[in-house]
């Protein structure tokens, strides 16, 4: 048993040791200014602000977007601002709920949506869907964040759509 735990604690000492040299390490680097880990604040330091970005623009042309893989959530193809969904409104419903979709000619929310965690279909919508903005998000017009080289599986295969 004390074998176990002076081994436990070489490891231990060899684990701060390693960590503690890397810290020193990259802190010399950095502060050589040698290169920098790239970062969503780019080149500014940790104790300084960036000016804030312009908001990007919300696309609002209510164009269904095709999915970039099985069972992902349909995108919101217009503006949501001053909808609220919230435990006493969901201004979705106006428009994507079962007996309001003809009218509106929106999309009828996913049959899903109306059955509860055991599968048993509901008269309004499971309240574990009610928060639609958990899992659909608006698109922003704007360029991407990070580098993206996603294919789908028809690119992978060598299928035109």
């Amino acid at each position: 048993m004390t074998t176990l735990n002076s081994v436990k604690k070489s490891v231990k000492a060899v684990v701060t040791g390693v960590a503690l040299v890397s810290s020193v390490l990259f802190a010399s680097s950095a502060s050589a200014g040698q290169e920098y880990i790239s970062t969503l604040r780019g080149e500014v330091k940790l104790n300084q602000e960036e000016k804030a970005p312009v908001m990007a623009k919300v696309e609002n042309e209510d164009i269904k977007r095709q999915r970039a893989y099985p069972m992902q959530p349909p995108t919101i193809p217009h503006k949501v601002d001053n909808y609220p969904v919230n435990k006493n409104a969901n201004k979705c419903m106006s428009c994507h709920a079962r007996d309001r979709a003809e009218e509106s000619q929106a999309p009828m929310v996913s049959v899903t949506h109306y059955m509860n965690r055991d599968g048993n279909f509901l008269a309004e919508v499971s309240p574990r869907r009610y928060f639609c903005n958990q899992c659909h998000v608006v698109q922003l017009d704007t360029k991407p964040l990070v580098e993206n080289e996603f294919q789908d599986v028809y690119q992978i295969i060598g299928e035109k759509k």
